[in-house]
């Protein structure tokens, strides 16, 4: 496993992100997608954020990206959406008619941490640090 870092600390930190159509309506293909993604690697650098991976369902989007601790994720995420929609609904105009008063993406989204142990094994870890030397 490899650690990223900073000048003061050690971190690994992964996030699965999740974003909705606005009433889930069908408008993603192919080409909307790889648009998608292309503006999410675009965006990403300016806010300590390395894309991982990526993939699509005709109603939302997953992605999986590693973070530094000083990355603001929440205003990360609302500028990308921001960005995103303006201009898939500039470059994709046949998509407003699918959408509703010019919503494309829902007000919210889903952040799941994610890391290489199960929470049970960290908890595990945890409680039986320092046992050996008691």
């Amino acid at each position: 496993m490899e650690l990223d870092s900073n000048n003061h600390s050690v971190f690994l930190m992964y996030y699965h992100l999740i974003l909705v159509i606005k009433y889930r309506r069908k408008v993603i293909d192919d080409a909307i997608s790889d648009r998608l993604r292309e503006i999410f690697e675009y965006i990403q650098p300016n806010y300590n954020i390395a894309f991982q991976e990526w993939n699509h369902d005709r109603d939302h989007v997953h992605v999986l990206f590693k973070a530094h601790p000083n990355s603001e994720l929440s205003t990360f995420i609302n500028a990308y959406k921001s960005a995103s929609s303006r201009l898939i609904k500039k470059e994709f105009p046949i998509i407003r008619k699918s959408l509703w008063k010019e919503y494309f993406w829902s007000r919210s989204f889903c952040l799941l941490t994610t890391g290489g142990a199960p929470i049970e094994t960290i908890k595990t870890y945890i409680e039986h640090q320092g046992e050996r030397s008691r």
